[in-house]
């Protein structure tokens, strides 16, 4: 087993899911919207990794709806309407541990230093970490900001902060995440060990990870 000097977690669909299913979030908002539905949980999600510069999370989800509705031919000017349904929909307080999650970190706990990067603004991750009673855990916790220069992974900034804010080097940490584009690839840049949490989503992962999960599950294995 790897012994690191730190080890980093992402936090959506990596540490903690939505009460609420994600396909029935969706479908929601685009019923509030009065949309009918053209993409999926996945599509959406593949929508997101294109959007680098959002400065507030209405913004984000209105490039993110934008891209996947050009990408499934359809009219990319409804993104407004469905970027405010899907956050009228969304609750983030309503979030619960993924499985292996808590375990988890207790043993990253006893391992070390614990950092968080997470590609959320701080308003609506932090009301998921106060939700899981975790607000506090973390010895460094970097949310994207764009406009004070923190773009989203796979971007090196929110890496680099997390290693200079516990004083570690790349070498000797990990950072553990279920997106091999953001999570994955921002980590194997960095000279950093990764952990993907293989959640089906990617078949065949452009990016090679140094570990594959099925879940939190089986991170004592790797650490």
């Amino acid at each position: 087993m790897a012994a690191y000097d730190a080890i980093y977690f992402d936090l959506d669909s990596t540490l903690c899911e939505p009460i609420q299913g994600r396909s029935q979030l969706l479908e929601t908002a685009f019923e509030r919207a009065g949309v009918d539905q053209f993409c999926t949980v996945a599509g959406l999600r593949a929508a997101s990794n294109e959007v680098t510069d959002a400065e507030t999370d209405q913004v984000f989800f209105e490039r993110t709806f934008e891209e996947a509705a050009e990408r499934a031919d359809a009219d990319p000017t409804v993104a407004p309407d469905l970027a405010s349904a899907y956050l009228e929909t969304i609750d983030p307080a309503a979030v619960r541990f993924r499985s292996g999650a808590e375990a988890a970190l207790d043993l990253a706990e006893e391992r070390g230093p614990v950092g968080l990067i997470t590609n959320g603004t701080e308003e609506m991750q932090s009301q998921k970490l106060e939700a899981l009673g975790i607000s506090e855990f973390f010895d460094v916790t970097v949310f994207v900001d764009p406009r004070n220069g923190v773009p989203p992974k796979p971007h090196s900034k929110p890496f680099e902060m997390a290693l200079s804010g516990i004083g570690v080097e790349p070498s000797g940490t990990i950072h553990v995440g279920d997106n091999v584009y953001t999570d994955v690839a921002g980590a194997n840049a960095m000279g950093m060990d990764s952990a993907w949490i293989n959640l089906g989503h990617e078949t065949a992962p452009e990016h090679e990870p140094t570990h594959e999960l099925a879940s939190l599950e089986e991170f004592e294995t790797i650490v």
